[in-house]
């Protein structure tokens, strides 16, 4: 859809160093927020104006929850919904994210301190495709093979390259906005007022 590539997404990891750490986003095409909450069994939580703010009250509530809960702001691109989950992984958890993708297409992300990344689209309750960003010369899904050229071209490393700089993150950002048509910016991310909701994930 889209011929952005990890390049266009630089800015992230330098202007939102503390979300860049650790974190999940997903975009989810036409569904209302009162439905996304009842597909998740969220609970609603304060709105927040940035992600700084985001980032910190995340932080906040997995310290008072003992790490049962985990708080996802949300707000609209275009069509689409984003949800943001600071240390978070329920966007690419697929015993959440497959039942929640029923009738929508559903494109998460997610990298933590130590590495470990995920990417998966799902379409109506179907895994189409999961990988690890590092790593997308092993591929899973109904279609594993159907983004390939995109990937290349979007930034991902393959086979025997090694960069100087692993810009995997930066790719998966550039992959969800090839998929969905929705672009996540510096201003959307500094300036939203995010609606707020938290899920258990004990």
């Amino acid at each position: 859809m889209t011929t952005t590539t990890a390049a266009d997404y630089l800015w992230f990891e330098e202007r939102f160093p503390e979300l860049a750490e650790a974190y999940c986003c997903t975009l989810i095409q036409d569904v209302a927020p009162t439905d996304l909450l009842r597909r998740l069994d969220g609970r609603d939580e304060p709105a927040l104006t940035g992600v700084d703010a985001v980032v910190e009250a995340a932080y906040e509530l997995s310290q008072e929850s003992d790490g049962r809960r985990q708080l996802i702001a949300m707000t609209a691109v275009g069509s689409w919904t984003l949800l943001i989950e600071p240390n978070g992984y329920l966007g690419v958890t697929e015993d959440r994210a497959l039942p929640a993708s029923a009738g929508t297409r559903w494109v998460s992300h997610f990298v933590n301190v130590n590495g470990v990344d995920a990417f998966l689209w799902a379409e109506d309750c179907e895994r189409r495709l999961s990988f690890e960003p590092m790593f997308p010369d092993e591929r899973w899904g109904a279609a594993p093979d159907g983004l390939l050229d995109a990937m290349h071209r979007i930034g991902f490393h393959f086979g025997e390259d090694s960069p100087e700089h692993d810009l995997s993150p930066l790719a998966a950002f550039a992959l969800a906005e090839h998929l969905t048509g929705a672009a996540v910016t510096p201003e959307l991310l500094e300036d939203t007022a995010f609606s707020c909701f938290s899920v258990d994930v004990s």
